[in-house]
């Protein structure tokens, strides 16, 4: 017996069953149910409308769908970053929608006798409740990237336990209970507003950033590419820079965790890149690839961008860093605080694209003290994945070479006169 997809292919019953159990297993399908019961809960203590069907109704609703409401809320972010390129109009992307969202929820249940009338003029009746929970979950949300940042939980699962309390906080406040109500107006107000605030002010540095200094450019190079160089090329020129210091993210720190539970693994080898795939222990909930699941091992990505910048003359103005101890204990965030001890006192701009791994870096560098920002919004077509799907002349002379020889598992690999040699590749220098 078979089931049809959505691709009109037949799938196996046994396999949707195990699908729907490794859903029903995932920690964040039970944080979700957990939070639909803290909804109900929140709202009928505070409001005294335990036997509403209209609450009961909702919070069901919260419980199954809390999941893709996080996972469409980070993709909402993401689009208008990439988009605009710009924090303010990211945090819009996500703002408007969960506003619109919170905006019908409110509504609905005032009109079906789930609020108190008295409560809800507290906070401004529906418009002013779903401001102050949007704005308070956008500062909750924030928490959770900060956390991730720092390798702490995963980006949809970081999002759920903000959403969580603040559906809390936003029950007893819109109720008018004593101290609840404060605490969340602070919370929308003072963390949500300052989180807008501190994206604004990211945004004025990247458009009247002064010249000179030091740039600082992040990112997986899986593999290095024609546009990294013109994006080097543009930087320097129009920041003025010194030079730019490259730090390739070495295995990103969200593998690393899932790697250590179990929960990936490197399946297979294809021309040299490893291809992670999850296993049965992984959360169906949780997007572990958020840039992909095919990688270059961290020291060929890192001999491909030093051949490359030889190959192009940039050798003297770009310096490719790689401070693996510091790295993984203490992420981007040491790393600049190490660029910074080597180079006191010295101006430094942080380069990126609009993708997840892009912003991630935007809002690190952030977190970490006055750097100006220098984003790119990629038109050109040019990306790592589509060279990791086979794309042609996307990349370096140099680099191509190389990965030629490493799909043909040759064990010698000498380009740009230096030789390495290659173990599933994995390159190594030295004969």
């Amino acid at each position: 017996m078979a089931a049809i997809g959505s691709d009109g292919k037949s799938t196996p019953v046994s396999v949707r069953a195990g699908q729907i159990s490794r859903y029903l297993r995932s920690p964040s399908t039970r944080m979700a149910a957990f939070g639909g019961l803290l909804t109900y809960l929140s709202y009928a203590f505070a409001h005294g409308s335990w036997a509403n069907p209209l609450l009961v109704s909702v919070s069901i609703f919260v419980g199954v769908f809390l999941p893709s409401y996080a996972k469409l809320s980070n993709k909402a972010e993401l689009w208008a970053n990439n988009q605009f390129g710009f924090v303010t109009a990211g945090r819009l992307g996500r703002f408007i929608p969960q506003l619109a969202f919170n905006l019908v929820m409110f509504w609905l249940m005032l009109w079906g006798g789930a609020l108190n009338q008295l409560g809800m003029a507290s906070v401004g009746g529906v418009v002013g409740a779903a401001l102050v929970t949007t704005l308070a979950s956008q500062g909750t949300q924030y928490l959770g990237g900060y956390l991730v940042a720092r390798g702490v939980g995963d980006a949809n699962r970081n999002t759920l336990v903000g959403i969580l309390i603040n559906v809390t906080l936003a029950g007893l406040g819109t109720a008018g209970a004593p101290g609840a109500r404060e605490a969340f107006l602070f919370l929308g107000f003072g963390l949500g507003g300052a989180l807008f605030v501190v994206g604004l002010l990211s945004d004025i540095r990247s458009v009247a950033a002064p010249k000179g200094g030091i740039g600082l450019f992040f990112g997986t190079y899986n593999p290095f590419h024609n546009s990294h160089l013109a994006l080097l090329r543009t930087a320097i020129e129009q920041r003025g820079l010194d030079k730019v210091i490259i730090h390739p993210v070495l295995i990103p720190k969200l593998h690393v965790d899932a790697f250590r539970k179990g929960e990936i693994r490197v399946g297979r080898l294809k021309d040299g890149f490893q291809i992670y795939e999850k296993t049965d222990k992984a959360d169906s909930n949780v997007d572990y690839f958020p840039t992909g699941n095919v990688f270059l091992p961290p020291e060929t990505r890192v001999a491909l961008i030093e051949l490359a910048l030889a190959e192009a003359g940039m050798a003297d103005k770009v310096e490719v860093a790689v401070y693996s101890d510091i790295y993984y204990a203490k992420g981007f965030q040491g790393v600049i605080a190490e660029i910074r001890r080597r180079h006191p006192g010295v101006r430094l701009h942080v380069i990126h694209g609009t993708d997840f791994g892009g912003m991630l870096v935007r809002q690190i560098a952030d977190e970490c003290g006055w750097i100006y920002p220098w984003c790119i919004l990629r038109r050109d077509q040019v990306s790592a994945t589509a060279i990791r799907r086979g794309a042609k002349g996307m990349t370096p002379p140099i680099v191509t070479d190389v990965l030629d020889q490493i799909s043909q598992n040759l064990p010698i690999i000498s380009e740009g006169g230096r030789c390495f040699r290659n173990d599933n590749g994995v390159l190594t220098e030295g004969n």
